[in-house]
C-alpha cells in the first residue's frame, strides 16, 4: 500500500481571513450556557483553518463516527464512478442486480434510478432498513419492498437507499466503499485515517458507520465549497457536485425543524442561507457556506441538532461578514480558549473514603454491555482505581479528581475500543464515573451507591442508533 501523503489544510490566523474571533468566543460561549456536548470544532475560510478545538477526551488525531455524514463521502463515491463510466445517475436501479429483482415487480420497482436513491426519493413513505436488515441479503429485500408512490415523487430519509448505493459501487468494482475511495478521494486529499463499518454481507454501510478525524470531514466541505475540484484536479464532476448540494426533492413537511425543510440533494440538505450540509446523528456537522467561502465542521454528542445548528447561525454566521476589524488580543483569547477546551467531568471529592467497595449491577444492563456484572473501586495513593467487570474480566482505570484516564474497553461493539475514564466519589456514600467512547458521540454514565448492599447502575447517554 502506498503512503499517505499527509496534507493538513492551512492554518491562518481569524483575522487575516475576514473571521471575527469575538464571534467564534461567542459561540464557544453559547456552547457552554447551552449544556450542548461538543467534541470539536474546525472553522475554514478562505481554504484556510482559523479556529479549531477539541474538548478533552477528544482529539485531533483520533477518528470520530460521524453517523449519517457518512451519507455525504458515499455520494461523492458515485460522483466518481459516475465519472469514470461506471454508472449513470439515470440507470434504472435493478441493472446493477438482475438476480435480485423479484418476481414480478412493480414498475415502481423497475422505473427506479440511481438518482432516487440519492434523494432519498425511492417513493418509500417509511425508511426501508428496519425490514430489508432482517435478511440476509439487504439490498434483495429493499428491492422487494414496494414504493408507496413513483419514484422521484415523495422524500423519505430512507438508510435502505445509501446503503444500495454502497452495495452498487461494491457490486461494479468488487471493492468496498472504503477502498474504493481510497486513491480517488481519501490519498488525494490527505485522508489517512478512514474506517467504516460493514454488514454482515461484508458491505459498507454507505448510511452510517464511517469514522475519520475531524479534519476530514473541513475536507470534504472545502471539496465541495471548491465543486469537486481540489489541487488543480477535478475529483468530483462538477455538474455532479453542483447538483448534489441543490434542491432534488422537496422535504418543507417532513420536519418541524427549519434546516430539515429547505430541501434535498444527493444525500445533502440544504439549508438556510444559502448553505448545505452533511450530518450525522447526536451532532456531525459538515456546512457548506458558498456566500461566506467558509466551512463548518465539528462532532459532537447533541440530541437537538436544530439548537446546535441556530448556534452557528446566531454567532459563526456573523463573524464571516468580514466587517469585524482584527482585535489580536482577542484573537490570542480565542486561542487559549480553543486550547483548553473539555467536556463536563465528574466533580469527586479529592479525599476519597479509604476503604475499597464492590458494587452488584442493579438493573438492566446497559446497551451493548450485557456482561458488566460488577464493579469495584479502591483508593490509591492520589485518587481511586475502578474496575469494571465485564464477562469475568477486569478492567481497571486509575482515577484523579477532574482528569481522564484512557484504556481499552473491547465489549462496546458500535465502534473502537478505546475509551477515556472520569469520576470519583462525590459523597460519602455515592460514586460516580463517566465512561467516555473516544471514537463516538456516547458516554456511559455509571452511578454506584455503598451501604449494606452496594449497587451500581450505568446507562448511555444518548443509545446508539
Amino acid at each position: 500500500m502506498n503512503q499517505v501523503t499527509l496534507r493538513p489544510l492551512p492554518r491562518s490566523s481569524p483575522g487575516a481571513q475576514g473571521v471575527d474571533a469575538a464571534g467564534v468566543l461567542a459561540f464557544l460561549d453559547a456552547v457552554e450556557s447551552n449544556g450542548l456536548d461538543m467534541h470539536s470544532l474546525m472553522l475554514v475560510r478562505h481554504g484556510h483553518v482559523v479556529a479549531e478545538g477539541w474538548w478533552a477526551p477528544y482529539r485531533a488525531d483520533r477518528v470520530h463516527l460521524v453517523y449519517s455524514l457518512s451519507k455525504s463521502f458515499t455520494s461523492t463515491a458515485v460522483g466518481i464512478a459516475e465519472a469514470e463510466g461506471l454508472l449513470s445517475i439515470d440507470d434504472p436501479v435493478v441493472s446493477f442486480f438482475p438476480d435480485k429483482v423479484p418476481a414480478g415487480a412493480s414498475s415502481y420497482v423497475t422505473g427506479m434510478k440511481v438518482r432516487h436513491l440519492l434523494a432519498m426519493a425511492s417513493g418509500h413513505a417509511v425508511d426501508t432498513w428496519p425490514v430489508a436488515n432482517r435478511g440476509p441479503d439487504v439490498v434483495r429485500s429493499f428491492l422487494s419492498i414496494p414504493p408507496d408512490q413513483e419514484p422521484g415523487s415523495l422524500f423519505c430519509y430512507n438508510q435502505g437507499c445509501t446503503y444500495t448505493l454502497s452495495a452498487m459501487i461494491t457490486r461494479l468494482t468488487g471493492q468496498r466503499l472504503v477502498d474504493y475511495l481510497r486513491p480517488r478521494l481519501f490519498d488525494p486529499l490527505g485522508i489517512e485515517q478512514a474506517h467504516w463499518r460493514q454488514s454482515e454481507e461484508g458491505v459498507d454501510q454507505g448510511f452510517s458507520g464511517l469514522h475519520v478525524v475531524t479534519e476530514s470531514i473541513a475536507k470534504l466541505g472545502q471539496l465541495h465549497l471548491q465543486n469537486g475540484r481540489w489541487e488543480g484536479e477535478q475529483l468530483v464532476p462538477e455538474t455532479y457536485a453542483t447538483d448534489a448540494h441543490r434542491k432534488q426533492v422537496d422535504n418543507s413537511h417532513q420536519s418541524a425543524n427549519p434546516d430539515w425543510q429547505q430541501g434535498y440533494g444527493y444525500q445533502f440538505w440544504v439549508c438556510r442561507h444559502g448553505a448545505y450540509r452533511g450530518d450525522g446523528a447526536f451532532g456531525q456537522f459538515c456546512v457548506v457556506v458558498p456566500a461566506a467561502g467558509a466551512v463548518i465542521a465539528c462532532t459532537a454528542q447533541v440530541v437537538d441538532m436544530q439548537a446546535e445548528i441556530d448556534l452557528f447561525w446566531e454567532h459563526l454566521l456573523p463573524a464571516l461578514s468580514g466587517d469585524a476589524p482584527v482585535d489580536r488580543a482577542t484573537e490570542a483569547r480565542l486561542a487559549d480558549r480553543l486550547g483548553h477546551l473539555s467536556t463536563a467531568v465528574v466533580h469527586a471529592t479529592p479525599c476519597p473514603p479509604r476503604h475499597a467497595v464492590t458494587f452488584a449491577r442493579s438493573g438492566e444492563p446497559p446497551l451493548y454491555m450485557d456482561g458488566l456484572g460488577a464493579a469495584s473501586v479502591e483508593p490509591t495513593g492520589d485518587g481511586t482505581r475502578l474496575t469494571l467487570v465485564i464477562d469475568g474480566v477486569g478492567h481497571s482505570f486509575d482515577l484523579r479528581p477532574g482528569c481522564w484516564s484512557e484504556g481499552e474497553l473491547p465489549e462496546i461493539q458500535f465502534s473502537l475500543p478505546t475509551v477515556a475514564v472520569a469520576g470519583g466519589w462525590v459523597g460519602p456514600d455515592e460514586f460516580r464515573a463517566d465512561i467516555v467512547s473516544l471514537s463516538s458521540p456516547h458516554r456511559l454514565g455509571l452511578q454506584a451507591r455503598a451501604g449494606e448492599e452496594p449497587t451500581f447502575k450505568a446507562d448511555w447517554y444518548a443509545a446508539p442508533l
